[in-house]
This record gives C-alpha cells, structure tokens and sequence, in this order.
C-alpha cells in the first residue's frame, strides 16, 4: 500500500448511469444485409447485438439520458455539477460542443462544459481530465460522459467494421473528497495515458470538415489493430498497478474497452488477470467507442459485481492511437 505523509484530494465516483438505444441489430440482422454470418462475428470478435440510434436521437440525446441517469444515481441535479466533460467522436454538430448541450439540457446553469476527442479512449481520457480539475481544487463536482452515435459513420458496406460498432451513452458523476493519499483510499488513484500518431492509417475515418467536408466513414487494419492493441494495453495497466504498489492478484474488476472479446482476453491473460474478474458486455452492446468503458462500469454495478470499496481498473485504446488506464478504489 502506497502512502503519503499529507492527506489529499481523491476523485470519487458518486453517480452512475447509463442509456441504450431501443432499436438492437443482431448477427442475424445484418446477415441478411451483408455477405457474413452469425458465427464468422461471433468467433472473430463475440459479438451478437448492438444497439442503433433512432433517427431523431443525437449523440447529444444518448448523452443526456445518461447524464440524467448518473445525477439521480448520486442524489443530485444539474446545478450541482461545474465540470462536464463529453467524450465522443460522433458529434452532433463539427461545433458546439455536445458537453454544452448537455449542459443546458440538465439545468447546468455554472462551471464549463466541454468535449473531449480520443475516439474508444475517450471515457479514459476524460475521467483523468477531470480527476485532474477535482484534485486541483478548482472544481468540485464533475459529470463525465462517454457518448457514442458510431451508426452514423459506418459504411455498412464494410463487414469488416459495420459488424463491429454500436450506439450507446453512459456518464459518472464523480466529486472531489479528502482521502489519506494511500491505495486504501476511495476513487481514482493513478491514470496514465498515451498517444502515438504515427498509426493513423491502421484506424481512421476517412473523412473530416477541413478534408473532404463530410464526416466519412471508418476505416480499419483489423489485424494490426489486434496485435498492436495487447501491447498498448499491458502496458498503462502496468504502470497503474507500478504507480500505486498494487498487483493483478488484489484487483477486484478488470473493465476494459469492449472492442473485442479476443483482444480482452489476450490482455488479462498477459497481464495475469483471472478471468473471473474480467467484465465483459461487447457480446450485448458492440464497441461503442467512448461509451463502452462506463457501459461496461454500469453493467457490473447494476448487477451487484461492483461494489464500494472494490479496486477496478479501467482501460481503453482508439484511433490515433491513444490508449490509458486508470485505477479506481470504487
């Protein structure tokens, strides 16, 4: 257990809550709209269904239902919170920002609102922002959202990555309290994050305002996002649990990005993670880029598997690429 000689501010989770879209598409589905089937999807990534956006919902609209959902988890309204921070890569509009749409929908009526972009690691990306803000001191109380309309950039043409991605929102509320600067302490204790643009063509859109003018579609080397995705992984979960003096055999729940049931499995089994442990939802829901990470969250405490003091380490990778993890004392 790591200590330190002063007390600090710790980012604690308060508030959880998530929203899926109504209308599911399973392997059956797109069986009768592409040249695949139920078992090719399902042996190569383990997925069954995703849900799609209706077409009156906007990644705004996903994003609110689960800020809605997190705020009366924690007991809370909209005017309590003074940073909001959306991840997501399928905004509404090129801007405003979806964060302040958000903000005004919720009654957040102070603080700032802002979007953050680093596709399926944005939920990563975002919380460690805000833990940042929290643990500054400057802000008090932040809501984080992962909100994704990937339906909408998809060339359902493409089995190779229309097959993948689904729609889906789901946000935490998380608040600065005084902890004793030990790995006992409750909420986020370390989080580490990486970037490496020399990897822009292995996933991409391939569109963009200042390009084509339109937002394209996605585009992706399955096989080198695979190999590349175990390392990058093993890697910031590595340093969490070398930054806090905590091991694989002490962690409760491991929540990874759910992008891939093979790539989930290749890392907890490098990273000496027991399977038990490991959440998984992708079969349920697809990849849902930024919104996967705290789906997942949601999923697991809903069903009773997280629980208040547990150790949960949290990790993602994306476009670009970025990847990162953070480990929370639930």
């Amino acid at each position: 257990m790591t200590r330190s000689q002063n007390a600090v501010l710790r980012s604690v989770v308060t508030g959880l809550g998530s929203y899926l879209p109504k209308r599911i598409l399973s392997n059956a589905d797109l069986e009768k709209m592409l040249d695949t089937s139920d078992a090719w999807i399902t042996q190569r990534t383990g997925i069954k269904l995703r849900h799609i956006a209706a077409e009156d919902e906007r990644t705004s609209t996903l994003a609110t239902y689960a800020a809605e959902a997190a705020l009366a988890d924690a007991g809370l309204k909209g005017e309590d919170i003074d940073l909001l921070i959306v991840a997501t890569a399928t905004p509404d509009f090129t801007f405003p920002a979806v964060a302040t749409q958000v903000q005004a929908a919720i009654g957040m009526t102070g603080g700032v609102a802002f979007d953050l972009q680093a596709v399926c690691s944005g939920f990563v990306f975002a919380l460690t922002t805000a833990d940042k803000y929290l643990t500054s001191g400057s802000h008090k109380r932040a809501l984080v959202i992962g909100a994704e309309t990937f339906s909408r950039i998809l060339d359902w043409q493409d089995r190779g990555t229309c097959v993948l991605f689904g729609d889906g929102a789901a946000a935490v509320v998380v608040e600065a309290q005084p902890g004793e600067g030990t790995s006992a302490d409750r909420g986020v204790l370390t989080a580490h994050l990486r970037s490496d643009g020399r990897h822009l063509s292995k996933l991409y859109t391939d569109g963009g305002p200042s390009s084509t003018g339109t937002a394209g579609h996605v585009r992706m080397e399955g096989r080198e996002v695979f190999r590349l995705a175990v390392t990058m992984v093993t890697d910031v979960v590595d340093a969490a649990f070398a930054a806090t003096g905590t091991t694989a055999e002490e962690l409760d729940w491991f929540v990874p990005h759910q992008a891939n049931a093979r790539i989930i499995d290749a890392s907890a089994e490098k990273l000496g993670i027991a399977p038990h442990k490991v959440v998984k939802t992708v079969s349920f829901h697809g990849n849902t880029s930024a919104a996967s990470v705290p789906l997942a969250l949601s999923a697991a405490r809903d069903d009773g598997r997280i629980k208040r003091g547990d150790l949960v380490m949290v990790e993602a990778m994306g476009g670009g690429f970025t990847w990162g993890a953070a480990l929370i004392r639930w």
